[in-house]
């Protein structure tokens, strides 16, 4: 269960992110994105808390931060447009493989 809460801490780790470019855009409700932000973080956070009760806090921080990182940098990928060179997917590959070692060993 604590594996499964820090999964969905690190989705919504990419909310904050999210709403807060949503919000520089001037696309829709700039007050609803960054509310959107300030909930992905409460919730991120609290869901982390939960997580390393039982997760080392070094295997439960890396895995937090990568999984915000990776998925954000392809929600930068699919919707913003972000550069997706060869180098910048093997670098978020290394830092999947990275997460699952930290799981596995």
């Amino acid at each position: 269960m604590n594996w499964i809460a820090l999964v969905a801490a690190g989705i919504f780790e990419i909310g904050w992110p999210l709403g807060l470019k949503m919000a520089q855009s001037g696309e829709g409700n700039k007050v609803g994105w960054i509310l959107l932000a300030i909930v992905s973080m409460a919730i991120s956070g609290s869901l982390l808390f939960y997580a390393q009760k039982a997760i080392p806090i070094g295997t439960a921080y890396a895995v937090w931060t990568g999984l915000g990182a990776v998925g954000t940098l392809l929600v930068g990928i699919t919707f913003f447009g972000d550069s997706a060179s060869v180098f910048r997917l093997l670098s978020a590959v290394l830092i999947v493989v990275g997460i699952v070692g930290l799981k596995v060993f």
